[in-house]
């Protein structure tokens, strides 16, 4: 009998080193391109069934473990569950919602911090590694949100279980591998949204309230001063919490720097990269030590995996271990210029469109496209 499972479920039992056989029935470049952690590769057509030498590989792969089974969507790895239960295979799962699923499963971490009046939730999107932030006062009962992914709820969720409201939405900056879910979240529960002053710059046309640097933002008494640091955009704010957190967007990870060319292009990188440097060593490195950075992304390889840190535990690093540990910020201006122009990563799937959407010139209404454009990790660091 063929079960289904919830990528939620998948998840378990990755983390609990169950021990089955994860076979995904996509074709092979939207494998290799991306994969949850421990899958193996079967690409199968339902119109073809599954060939003779598919089922020896099935049978080396299995071994005599549980089966479970994913697609992009569920329509692939259906079919080929039931094929291989046909076949005799016993204990066979399939991931509803298939690839589609695991890129929407979120964990809600609680970040630790000096004051007893500060609560910082960390919202980690597993599979593409984006992290967004609930940052509140338990004494004022007010929170706000930063750099919420499109999966608005999870944020609502996270604000209600810390007995938090949601009284403004920020974003570090226009995003270029996720669309952004903060515009819409700031609708949804009636409150300001707010972007640094630049902004308007990028031709973002969504009603935004500007955040000017040096800014502070109070909830009761948490003061959150927001911080121009372009670089990996011309528009973008770091956020420093109580001085003692900062909320680096992508502008510093706790493995790498923002790329710069994603707005300014290939042939104007260099510029980016110059005020990329400036925003680091004139603002950032100029923190105390102590300052704990708090990113926008994590890195997650194609194969799943997490490069730094597991699902479900807080990602954060201290500024001055940071500033020990990341090469390239101890490099001077010109080498790091050249260190950033050359050799840029891959650029993140479909990165235009998502900016266009992020900026309120394009949109999108349809979950699946929606999906679609977003499948896949981030690639914002260079």
């Amino acid at each position: 009998m063929v079960k289904n499972i919830t990528a939620a479920q998948l998840a378990e039992r990755i983390d609990a080193d169950e021990r089955f056989a994860l076979i995904d029935t996509r074709p092979e470049d939207s494998f290799e391109a991306w994969h949850v952690r421990g899958a193996r590769n079967v690409p199968y057509d339902p119109r073809e069934g599954v060939s003779e030498e598919q089922l020896d590989e099935v049978d080396a792969l299995v071994d005599d473990r549980p089966v479970v089974t994913i697609c992009g969507k569920g329509l692939t790895s259906t079919p080929f569950g039931f094929e291989l239960d046909e076949r005799g295979y016993d204990d066979v799962s399939v991931v509803t919602g298939g690839m589609e699923e695991w890129s929407k499963l979120y964990e809600v971490v609680p970040v630790e911090t000096a004051n007893d009046d500060l609560v910082v939730r960390q919202v980690q999107r597993r599979a593409k590694g984006c992290l967004g932030y609930v940052v509140g006062s338990e004494r004022a009962e007010e929170a706000v949100v930063v750099d919420a992914t499109r999966q608005t709820d999870r944020f609502k969720v996270a604000a209600q279980d810390a007995g938090l409201s949601i009284g403004r939405v920020l974003d570090t900056h226009v995003h270029a591998d996720h669309i952004s879910g903060s515009p819409a979240l700031a609708e949804e529960v009636g409150v300001p949204y707010r972007l640094g002053e630049h902004a308007r710059e990028r031709g973002v046309e969504y009603e935004y309230e500007p955040l000017s640097d040096g800014e502070v933002v109070e909830l009761g008494d948490v003061e959150i001063q927001a911080l121009h640091v372009p670089g990996h955009t011309t528009e973008m704010v770091n956020y420093l919490v109580d001085d003692e957190l900062l909320l680096t967007g992508d502008t510093l990870f706790v493995d790498s720097v923002g790329r710069t060319e994603l707005q300014f292009g290939e042939e104007d990188a260099a510029r980016g990269a110059e005020l990329l440097y400036d925003s680091l060593h004139g603002t950032i490195l100029e923190l105390p030590d102590d300052t704990r950075v708090l990113p926008g992304h994590l890195a997650v390889t194609s194969d799943g995996r997490y490069e730094n840190g597991s699902p479900g535990d807080p990602l954060t690093a201290r500024l001055g271990d940071l500033r020990e540990e990341i090469e390239v910020l101890r490099l001077d201006e010109e080498a790091f210029v050249e260190r950033l122009t050359e050799n840029a990563p891959e650029k993140p799937p479909n990165y235009e469109t998502i900016i266009a959407i992020n900026t309120g010139r394009e949109t999108v209404d349809d979950e699946g496209e929606a999906t679609e454009l977003e499948l896949g990790p981030n690639n914002c660091a260079a």
